[in-house]
């Protein structure tokens, strides 16, 4: 009798074991649940945040761009006080002539005010930009710093092609860099678009102790072939900027080209700034 009631009485405990279990396993169960939940609720909400964020971000963006365009379209920038900043106009410079007359040292004085004693040879060409402000105009220059060296010759019609400016560089302490230079001034004439702007520039103007070209010489050839002559310095930034704005100035404004934005690689210049040797801001 008694070993039955010992047994009905164990058979019920692990009844109650059992079911008491179970029922801890349905509140974990329900107790993760409820976590995921709230963790998915909160999933969803940053990731709300996130999503609207990206929508302001996106839609500022969109509006800069919008306006962007608006202006590229009208072909005038609008200042922040409401005045018309001008024209933008957008030409192809070229810089032609023999190897290591500085072709590279000019550029990289014009656009990013540098000079570097040691200037390693261009190989093919350089492509770099320059925003000069003139009056209501802004004048972008796209400028291709071309190799010298004579395996390269065969590639500059590539670049001097559809250019509206073009920089013939010689070395004035080098009689046969002159000679060059009249070469190319002669390809351009014949291959290149009649109505392209040619500037002669002698360059290493610092090094006029050895000279062995004379500027009148110089200024002669270029008075009877139509070109512009300045004698420049790119260690001494002599003239540097000022070759780049007369090319500027003499350059048709009428076309107003959409263009794509200023460059990293350039920096803005003032008409005011010519000669000088630090960067300069632009249209203040």
């Amino acid at each position: 009798m008694l070993a039955a009631v010992l047994t009905s009485f164990r058979q019920s405990v692990i009844f109650v074991c059992y079911h008491f279990r179970l029922l801890c396993i349905k509140l974990v169960l329900h107790r993760k649940t409820i976590y995921e939940k709230a963790f998915l609720c909160g999933r969803k909400a940053i990731g709300t945040l996130v999503i609207r964020d990206l929508t302001r971000k996106i839609t500022s963006k969109l509006f800069l761009v919008n306006k962007i365009m608006a202006t590229n379209r009208t072909g005038a920038a609008q200042r922040p006080n409401g005045a018309t900043q001008g024209k933008i106009c957008q030409f192809k410079l070229v810089l032609l002539g023999e190897s290591a007359v500085g072709k590279s040292s000019l550029v990289l004085r014009f656009v990013k005010g540098q000079f570097h004693e040691y200037q390693e040879s261009t190989i093919g060409a350089a492509f770099l930009t320059q925003t000069i402000c003139l009056d209501d105009t802004t004048v972008k220059f796209e400028i291709w710093d071309t190799a010298g060296q004579e395996r390269y010759h065969s590639l500059a019609p590539m670049y001097y092609r559809g250019a509206q400016a073009a920089i013939v560089v010689y070395d004035i302490t080098n009689q046969d860099t002159f000679g060059r230079a009249k070469t190319w001034v002669k390809e351009l004439q014949r291959q290149a678009s009649p109505t392209i702007v040619i500037a002669l520039a002698g360059n290493k103007q610092d090094l006029a102790n050895k000279r062995m070209v004379e500027y009148e010489e110089a200024q002669t050839y270029a008075d009877e072939n139509g070109l512009l002559f300045m004698e420049t310095s790119a260690k001494t930034a002599m003239n540097v900027n000022d070759i780049f704005l007369a090319i500027a100035k003499k350059l048709p404004k009428n076309e107003q080209t959409s263009g794509q934005g200023g460059s990293a690689q350039g920096r803005r210049l003032a008409e005011g700034d010519a000669g000088a040797k630090a960067p300069g801001n632009c249209c203040k």
